[in-house]
């Protein structure tokens, strides 16, 4: 079987996961790492009609959370070259199945 966490995930992470503070709902807050990018997300209108738009995500490997992640956490994105970082509120979780998860965000402020 193959350990994702130390084989892939692991390596993944510390190659292009940057820095966040993670503010579970109920609990201290703590350092994680995680990919911060721009996801797709399909919507549904009324009609059936559909689209297709973007949304703030952060790729985290799940086995640095102690609890996993829900709706509502909040997580601060340390600002890069890349983007300007902010506060986010967690609106999905996403996991994958093999030990990481995408969390769709929603911007909060700076």
């Amino acid at each position: 079987m193959i350990d994702w966490d130390r084989m892939v995930n692991g390596p993944v992470q510390a190659q292009f996961g940057e820095p966040a503070q993670f503010l579970p709902v109920a609990g201290a807050a703590f350092g994680i790492n995680g990919t911060f990018h721009e996801a797709y997300k399909a919507v549904d209108l009324v009609g059936g009609t559909g689209l297709t738009t973007e949304m703030p995500a952060l790729g985290v490997q799940l086995i640095e959370f102690e609890v996993p992640p829900r709706q509502k956490d909040r997580v601060v994105i340390t600002p890069t070259k890349l983007h300007g970082g902010g506060t986010y509120v967690v609106k999905e979780v996403q996991p994958n199945g093999v030990g990481l998860a995408v969390l769709l965000l929603n911007y909060v402020g700076a």
